[in-house]
């Protein structure tokens, strides 16, 4: 079938699935007040793709049917740009909000099966088949993908990945005719509320003697023993004037319980293979999704750039150090958009035909970018000041009594009216200060690992070449042949 409309997403979130929030299993997701507005905010990104056709969509290469260009396994720069104009279409509409929208997950899987030999290692060709045959699937289904990867942390101590006997991470704990049983608990699955599936594929490489941990697998959401416990809602009402951003993108997180789950073996990607699970994550996957990332955060960045700067307009903020702040947030963009402009410059063939951007730029703004979009919240914060609390409700704003003292005691500089400052922090409040700023801070911070890691991941296989050579020159020069020339360099003056 062709690429799904709105409402064909919204039929699709009927399926049964084991939902939790507070102290509520959910009965019908697309009507929960916990989670309406994210399930209309998702349905307009499949809508997007139609209204931005010529963007988002694509035909299939085989079927020739429309899908969307996230699905794309490129095969050149052309390609790169290509998905990249797609993919800017998409974190626009939620301004690089929601991170987890269903195109991050399709361009990971179209990397997955674009490097399928990477996948085939130690005997798993059939694991290797299994997931180009799911690519497919997920593409021509054009359905909405979770996933969950990480372990949950029981003692810190004893390091990320599980060690031998741990019955809390997912594990293989036996056969059916059909396939292998599985049995523990992972996190975080974002969008897991709005999603037809849920992927589980490796996160830390594991340690000798843990094979029952190495699997990976895609299984509909409403697989008998699944079970999403989520976070707190911070989704609001639907009027978007008050709760502008956290009435329409909280895309949620859920803690996933397997409780003896079923897994087909022809949705078996990994079984019990470490020498696969410890070596796929560490090769295209994060150059290739890393496009993705970096044009939502881009799109962040750039939002908040003009929010900060609209947050000054209202007041008539005019001083130096306020200007200066701008110019940081304004620096973070600019530099976000040359690390992906050199990484796709850069891209080159990473085997069987798959190009993919360059990974060094990436590997930067990986370890970069929690610090700055922290330090940018901070400067939204700084610039709003007591005027984010000073910003009257759409029910305020329409009663008659106080409308003419709001119009009077609360209007911005100049021509800017009551409405239209209220309108202006309200936005920046729902940003930076909410339920769901907060999450979304505390999201940015570890969305693909801490910047700690990140750093010190950079530092250990970044490419040192030139760095030794200048050293090297200084090292390695003959001393006598130095002072030689220092001598004649005198003389000459």
């Amino acid at each position: 079938m062709p690429a799904r409309t709105g409402a064909q997403f919204l039929e699709g979130l009927k399926q049964p699935r084991e939902i939790w929030v507070g102290d509520r299993k959910i009965k019908g997701v697309a009507d929960d007040p916990a989670f309406a507005g994210a399930a209309r905010g998702v349905a307009a990104v499949y809508d997007l793709q139609y209204k931005e056709a010529d963007a988002c969509l694509m035909p299939d290469p085989e079927t020739g049917e429309k899908i969307n260009v996230s699905h794309m396994i490129p095969r050149s720069r052309q390609d790169l740009a290509r998905r990249r104009a797609g993919l800017e279409k998409i974190a626009a509409y939620s301004v690089g909000l929601m991170g987890r929208t269903p195109d991050y997950m399709n361009v990971t899987y179209a990397g997955f099966a674009g490097r399928a030999e990477e996948w085939a290692v130690n005997g798993n060709e059939e694991g290797a088949e299994n997931l180009v045959n799911y690519q497919k699937y997920l593409r021509r289904n054009d359905i909405s993908l979770t996933h969950t990867i990480v372990n949950p942390t029981i003692d810190k101590a004893q390091g990320d990945a599980p060690q031998p006997g741990n019955d809390v991470a997912l594990r293989k704990v036996g056969e059916t005719e059909h396939g292998i049983v599985v049995r523990g608990a992972r996190i975080l699955a974002t969008l897991a509320p709005f999603a037809d599936e849920i992927a589980v594929y490796p996160s830390h490489p594991l340690p000798p003697d843990c094979d029952e941990y190495a699997i990976s697998f895609c299984i509909p959401m409403s697989t008998p023993g699944l079970k999403f416990i989520c976070r707190d809602s911070f989704s609001e009402s639907s009027n978007f004037f008050d709760h502008p951003i956290s009435g329409r993108f909280d895309e949620q997180d859920a803690f996933v319980i397997f409780d003896n789950v079923e897994v087909p073996r022809n949705r078996l990607h990994v079984n019990c293979n470490t020498a696969v699970y410890n070596s796929v994550m560490m090769r295209s996957w994060w150059p290739n999704v890393m496009q993705q990332t970096t044009v939502r955060a881009l799109t962040k960045l750039e939002f908040a750039w003009g929010l900060a700067s609209r947050m000054t307009e209202v007041i008539n903020d005019v001083k130096p150090q306020t200007w200066e702040m701008l110019g940081e947030i304004w620096s973070y963009a600019e530099l976000t958009r040359a690390c992906l402009k050199a990484a796709e410059d850069g891209a080159i063939d990473y085997g069987n035909g798959v190009w993919l951007p360059d990974a060094q730029p990436f590997a930067a703004l990986r370890a970069s970018m929690p610090r700055w979009m922290a330090r940018v919240s901070e400067i939204i914060q700084l610039i709003g000041s007591h005027n984010v609390f000073a910003a009257p409700s759409r029910a305020q704003l329409d009663d008659a009594g106080l409308r003419p003292l709001i119009d009077h005691y609360l209007r911005g500089a100049g021509d800017v009216g009551a409405e239209q400052r209220a309108r202006v922090f309200r936005l920046a409040w729902d940003f930076v200060g909410t339920g769901l700023a907060g999450r979304n801070l505390q999201y940015e911070r570890f969305y693909l690992g801490s910047s700690v890691r990140n750093y010190q991941m950079a530092h250990l296989f970044g490419d040192r070449t030139r760095a030794n050579e200048l050293v090297d020159r200084f090292l390695t020069e003959d001393i006598g042949a130095m002072k030689k020339a220092d001598r004649h360099v005198a003389e000459a003056v």
